[in-house]
């Protein structure tokens, strides 16, 4: 159950990470999208609006020329007629009707109080008065065609027919002023073909923002893709990974348990068991001694007492390797020094001790896993280490505990893999990983010695395992 959930919990994680990573991603690349977008449509309006600046002076230009050229054929005939000259007046107004230019170009004169005098193309207003004619845009037309004549020459905008299509239409108007005769001449060039060529480049515009929309997104899509089977390789070849490790943990677990039920067992059956059948036939003898009204019954007896007595402190020795009580009642410390004291007991091997109190916030299951490297150390060092003496150290500080067991003996190859080295190492390796902290084993010929560091703030397992 706890490897499923450690599973469940680490690819859970993954899933964090892996989000994580691709949001910063998705909403960076988003935001400089929707940035490019705006500054496109921003750029694109500056565009239009220089395009469409560029061709209506272009179209101002052309009228100041027409208007020039209108004004260069009637000068001379102006300049040298009186005020009244209605011959003269007559004249220009033929030359003035029969100017054109393109298919729509003309001029048209009026005089200062809005009276039509010639408009070639629209023979109806002719003789009529238009100062307050007002076009679909309520613009004076005549009035402000008028004015900007008095001003020595200006361009107005209004919305006229035009001739060749009969719509109505955008059109510039320049017009300039006769003085002398109080007359107003002007022209004008529409601009439905500047209007055409303006939503032309806007649309050549937005097809090149919305292409170069597209192609950032589907750059942000395969960014994403990319990223995201990556990481989702990963976390297939991370749980792939995990779950060799878990197994190989699984499997070192089983093998620890066997082990220790082996142990148990090998105990139970050389000491304990020998010992209470020993037990059994002192009694027996006991037994007979008294039905036969021996006189030695008493000291039998006191010998199956004893050996009673024998069985029932092997039983609280196992008991203690098994659970110390010791740990749960004193704390570390205590445990450790009765560790070594009963090590020396049935080792012989002497024991040079230096175990501090800890007073520091260290956990029980710390304290008990620093307690579970000590007893399998000095296991490691009763089956194979051949040593006359062990050191145990004990240190504490605000900040980690510190475990260091010495011995003299003969050593071991510690360029061996941890996991091919036996699984006493492994376990005390991972029981110090459970918690962030560190463990150290140096072997030579002179000795081996290890180390088991725990942070004091890092003693909260890291997973379920730990606790369990």
């Amino acid at each position: 159950m706890a490897f499923n959930v450690l599973t469940l919990h680490h690819m859970s994680l993954q899933r964090k990470i892996l989000l994580v990573s691709i949001l910063p991603l998705f909403l960076a690349v988003v935001g400089i999208g929707v940035l490019i977008f705006n500054q496109s449509n921003q750029l694109s309006r500056q565009q239009t609006a220089s395009f469409e600046q560029g061709l209506i002076a272009a179209k101002k230009a052309e009228l100041q020329y027409y208007t020039a050229f209108a004004r260069n054929s009637i000068s001379s005939i102006y300049h040298s007629a009186r005020r009244n000259d209605v011959a003269a007046k007559e004249k220009v107004k033929k030359i003035l009707t029969n100017l054109s230019y393109g298919p729509n170009g003309y001029f048209f004169v009026y005089d200062y109080k809005g009276n039509n005098l010639v408009h070639p193309r629209q023979n109806f207003r002719i003789g009529k008065n238009w100062f307050n004619l007002q076009d679909r845009q309520g613009n004076f037309v005549i009035r402000d065609l008028i004015n900007a004549a008095k001003h020595g020459g200006d361009y107005t905008t209004y919305v006229w027919e035009k001739p060749s299509s009969g719509t109505i239409e955008k059109k510039i108007g320049y017009a300039i002023g006769l003085d002398k005769w109080g007359w107003m001449v002007g022209t004008g060039m529409y601009i439905d073909d500047v209007t055409a060529q303006v939503f032309d480049l806007q649309g050549d515009i937005a097809k090149k923002t919305t292409q170069t929309f597209l192609l950032i997104l589907i750059i942000v899509v395969a960014c994403l893709a990319i990223v995201g089977g990556a990481g989702v390789f990963l976390t297939l070849q991370q749980h792939k990974t995990s779950s060799g490790q878990l197994k190989a943990l699984n499997q070192r677990i089983l093998e620890t348990q066997e082990h220790e039920r082996t142990r148990v067992a090998r105990e139970l059956h050389d000491g304990i068991s020998q010992q209470l059948s020993s037990t059994k036939y002192v009694f027996e003898l006991a037994q007979i001694q008294h039905t036969g009204n021996k006189p030695d019954t008493g000291a039998t007896i006191s010998r199956g007492i004893n050996a009673l007595a024998g069985a029932i402190s092997e039983v609280r020795r196992i008991s203690k390797d098994l659970r110390p009580g010791m740990l749960d009642d004193l704390g570390l410390a205590p445990a450790l020094k009765s560790l070594a004291y009963e090590f020396h007991k049935h080792t012989g091997i002497a024991i040079v001790s230096d175990i501090n109190p800890v007073r520091s916030n260290l956990t029980d299951e710390a304290k008990t896993a620093l307690f579970r490297i000590a007893q399998e150390a000095l296991n490691n060092v009763a089956r194979h280490a051949q040593a006359s003496e062990v050191k145990i150290l004990l240190t504490t500080s605000s900040r980690q505990v510190t475990l260091t067991i010495h011995d003299n003996g003969k050593g071991f190859d510690n360029t061996t893999p941890r996991q091919e080295s036996g699984i006493g190492l492994t376990n005390m390796a991972e029981r110090i990983a459970y918690y962030d902290g560190t463990f150290d084993v140096k072997s030579n010929n002179s000795g081996t010695e290890i180390t088991a560091r725990i942070a004091t703030e890092q003693s909260e397992p890291k997973n379920q395992l730990a606790a369990e």
